[in-house]
């Protein structure tokens, strides 16, 4: 630990040694603890991500600012497995090839906690209701063994010898119970060793003015820096007893050369898509998104586009009406329709480029209401309105500085169904995930020719089918019961 007086002077250089108040009143413990969380912040990188963004900000509210044109997608940027699918099942290959060579890894960001949803566990651990009772995590744990055994059986590999490493993303106040949740469950039959668990970074709470705030007299108010701070935690070290090793480096060591990053709300997933990923590697992407249909002009939702030259999501506040309304005169479609799911693929070698641009990416300033410290009386206040700003990043920051961008459209009944909500809201909620799950699962096995009754519902596991494979027994066959199944054998049980 270094000498107080060493980050006194650092603090002090910076503006910042108010934070110091109440030093002298605190107990032994109190003061080391607080030491150790002085020395893990790099102060100078909080002022300076501090002035960038209110800089960033007063740009763009300047009434003499002129914005740089937000523009649809260029047509040869994106291309569709919607209206267009003669080229998936190239792209599958490719992705399914590049997944039985070990190349591929898996980025989980899944550092929310379920609060809208009444419960306080990270929201991965949340049961949607399906007749199974699995968690969001389980089904992308089972995703993942299921695409390993379709790379090891497609490309005629030994059992066991294809891994998709798991890379899951968590919060301070999620990782622990992340880690506890995995453990109590085996890692849902995956090996824990391909499975890494890491930490966003977090980012102190500022005053209006740039001051950090502290929330009891010893310890620093602090707050997750966004989605986007996936890029900074991938090389952070994975513990504090072995600095030298971090998601980066543990993706190079496995030989990982394209990562695919996508949120844990979201049951319909395609973890490791082959499909997305084949396509991206097809067009030598080094970043892209894949993207549904807008439902509507109105939807509340980011798309990506240009914002001038360059690739971008635009928040649907900052599109007009008449944009939000603008058709492609050809297709009909909605020009602004690329809504954005977060959902990403990169090469590895170019999240190892970020930190080069890094400085040059302003965090986005959100105003709360944070409770602090009076400094001169040391009481405790909880402000009735915004007293400060915490600072984050978003994940789609880093699409203006990728050379070679890409999107693909999907079908947004089989790959999106977000869960946002509390029960019995009616969009984006548990009923809405499980009815869009189970309603796959349907449309799987009258794909299959099998033929499922009114008002039947089949659930049917991750480990038995990844997107409809492996089903070829159920043609001519005629299910009338509910129930879920582990293996395609016990479907029979329902007939």
């Amino acid at each position: 630990m270094a000498a107080i007086d060493t980050i006194r002077k650092r603090y002090q250089a910076a503006g910042q040694d108010h934070l110091f108040a109440f030093f002298p009143k605190l107990s032994d413990d109190e003061r080391n603890a607080f030491i150790r969380q002085l020395e893990s912040i790099d102060v100078d990188r909080v002022n300076k991500i501090y002035n960038k963004a209110v800089e960033a900000e007063k740009k763009i509210t300047d009434p003499k600012y002129v914005a740089d044109p937000i523009e649809p997608l260029p047509v040869d940027a994106c291309e569709s497995v919607v209206n267009n699918p003669s080229n998936e099942s190239k792209w599958r290959g490719a992705g399914l090839e590049a997944i039985a060579r070990g190349e591929v890894g898996v980025l989980l960001m899944a550092g929310g906690q379920g609060t809208r949803l009444g419960s306080s566990a990270p929201k991965g651990c949340y049961d949607i209701g399906l007749p199974s009772h699995k968690s969001l995590f389980q089904y992308q744990a089972e995703r993942i063994a299921r695409l390993q055994t379709v790379a090891e059986t497609t490309y005629d590999k030994p059992k066991g010898s294809v891994i998709i490493p798991w890379y899951v993303m968590t919060s301070g106040p999620t990782r622990k119970e992340t880690e506890t949740f995995f453990a109590n469950h085996k890692h849902f039959g995956l090996n824990p060793k391909n499975v890494i668990i890491f930490e966003q970074g977090t980012l102190p709470c500022l005053t209006m003015d740039g001051k950090i705030m502290l929330e009891t007299p010893s310890r620093v108010a602090v707050a997750p820096d966004g989605n986007g701070g996936l890029y900074a935690a991938t090389r952070s070290p994975l513990s504090p007893s072995d600095r030298s090793r971090s998601v980066l480096t543990d993706l190079s060591s496995r030989g990982v050369l394209y990562v695919h990053a996508y949120c844990v709300d979201n049951c319909l997933v395609k973890v490791a898509d082959p499909v997305f990923l084949g396509y991206c590697i097809t067009k030598q992407a080094d970043c892209a998104a894949k993207v549904v249909p807008k439902t509507s002009p109105s939807e509340s939702v980011g798309v990506v586009a240009r914002r001038g030259d360059k690739f971008s999501v635009v928040e649907y506040s900052e599109i007009t009406k008449e944009q939000a309304e603008l058709r492609n005169p050809n297709t009909g479609e909605l020009s602004f329709n690329a809504a954005n799911i977060a959902n990403h693929f990169y090469t590895t070698a170019f999240l190892r480029s970020v930190e080069s641009f890094e400085s040059e990416l302003a965090f986005h300033i959100a105003r709360k209401k944070i409770p602090t410290i009076d400094l001169e009386t040391g009481t405790v206040i909880k402000p009735s309105k915004p007293n400060g700003m915490k600072l984050e990043m978003f994940v789609f920051d880093v699409f203006p500085f990728t050379k070679r961008f890409a999107v693909l459209e999907v079908a947004r009944n089989e790959e999106f169904s977000p869960l946002k909500n509390a029960p019995g809201t009616g969009t984006d909620d548990p009923d809405t995930s499980r009815r869009d799950l189970l309603a796959q699962h349907r449309r799987f096995l009258e794909r299959a020719g099998g033929n499922v009754g009114d008002g039947v519902e089949i659930e049917l596991s991750p480990l038995v089918t990844y997107a409809g494979e492996g089903l070829d027994s159920v043609k001519g066959k005629r299910f009338t019961k509910s129930g879920h199944v582990e293996n395609v054998e016990e479907l029979d049980a329902l007939l």
